[in-house]
Parts: C-alpha cells; structure tokens; sequence
C-alpha cells in the first residue's frame, strides 16, 4: 500500500505538493472515480490510477541497459552536458542514476536503475564483480604488461601509491597502435587509463562490454538503451 500523492509523485506525474493540488482538484481518478485525499491508500498493481486522461502505472524499480555515447557525462544532472539519465526517454521513475561512472569520452556498457542496493552489490569492492572493457592502445602492448597487470600496478603519485587488484589483460592486436580486452574488478578513478599510464602507454579508446553476468546488447548502437530481460535482472540479482 502506497499513498496516493506519493505514487504519483514518484511515477513523475509532479513534485509531491503539485500532485497534491491536482488531487484535490479531482483531477486523479482511482478506478474511475475522482478522489480528493491524498493520503488514500493505493493497492499496488491493482488500482487503476488516471492522471488527465493517461493511466499511470507503478514501477518500484526499473532497470534499463544503456549504451552510453562518447560526451555524455555519469551524472543524474549536469549544468553543461548532457547526461546519462536524460538519454531515457522512457523511464516512469524520476530518481534513476547510473551505476558506477564511465568516463565522458568511454563508451559502452551502463546500467541506469533506482535499486540502490542492486547498486551497492555490483559495486562493493568486497564481490569481486568483473568489469570487462575493450581498448585501443597507443603503444605496443606486450607480454610483460599482461604479467604486470596480473599482480597488480601501482597507479598512484610519488607522494602517495595506489595499488590495483590484479587485472587480466588479453592481447588482441599488437603494434603500434594495440587493441586489448582487459577486465578487473574495481572501479577507482579513471583506473583503466591509470593502469596503462603505469607501462608507459596512452588509451585513445575505451568501451565497457561487460558487468559481472550483464553483456551489452551488441544491437544497441551508442545512446540507444532497453529494459534489461527478466533473465538479465535475475542474474544481476545473484551478484
């Protein structure tokens, strides 16, 4: 059971005081008849809830697969740019955030929700949840680098270290330009392009691929998004 004011408010239909007005000016109908008290009790899922003409559904959460695009920042707002929560379009939830932060210019794999707890799992440290991204490199790649990432870089300053978990990095192309997948477990401050500063090498081009048992969809093109499948949702859960 919900109140009356706070599912719409939620659902985005206005703040809680606008919901307010609207309702005690009979302009809500709860199974086709007006009301006028805010504080009725809503059955989730069985109420049928009118806004001006439009049913109004409840989500307690949502959880959508973005494919975020180079120049949107991780933010819910941002004064000068454009970001990650304004890309969905279709969200009946007005408190989504992205879990974790891409950098503006990588592109790739973010999961927008209001779970905040779903959040917390994927991200705590103490889970171990692989991320998966693929690079293109500026310098050639080599088996010594894959030896040092597997035991960890040191990605801090002079004045103070900074020591990564271990990282498998896998060669795809090398040369001098090399095109590597690498995945690790953390998320500390622009980590991937930390982690090749430490070898002497430079990312022109990162892209996230994978979280923990979620893939990107490869027919999402950057800014598209979808729902995640039941599938998807559950083993996230398991994380």
């Amino acid at each position: 059971m919900i109140r009356l004011d706070k599912y719409l408010a939620d659902m985005g239909v206005g703040t809680r005081q606008e919901v307010k007005r609207k309702i005690r000016k009979g302009m809500i109908l709860v199974n086709g008849k007006a009301v006028r008290s805010p504080d009725l009790k809503i059955r989730e899922g069985e109420d049928r809830i009118c806004a001006e003409g439009r049913e109004i559904e409840y989500a307690a959460f949502e959880y959508f697969m973005l494919n975020k695009p180079a120049g949107v920042v991780s933010a819910t707002e941002d004064s000068r740019d454009s970001t990650v929560t304004d890309l969905i379009k279709e969200k009946r939830r007005k408190d989504l955030f992205p879990v974790g932060r891409l950098d503006k210019d990588t592109e790739g794999l973010l999961l927008i929700t209001n779970d905040g707890e779903l959040a917390h799992r994927l991200l705590s440290p103490r889970r171990h949840v692989d991320k998966t991204y693929y690079a293109r490199i500026r310098g050639c790649v080599t088996e010594e680098d894959v030896r040092m990432f597997a035991h960890g870089l040191d990605i801090g300053t002079k004045e103070q270290k900074e020591q990564t978990m271990p990282g498998k990095l896998e060669i795809l192309a090398g040369g001098e330009e090399s095109r590597i997948r690498l995945t690790i477990q953390e998320g500390k401050y622009h980590q991937v392009k930390r982690m090749f500063q430490a070898v002497g090498k430079e990312v022109i081009y990162l892209k996230r691929e994978r979280m923990g048992p979620l893939i990107l969809d490869e027919n999402l093109e950057p800014g598209e998004y979808r729902r995640l499948t039941a599938e998807e949702l559950e083993g996230v859960r398991k994380c």
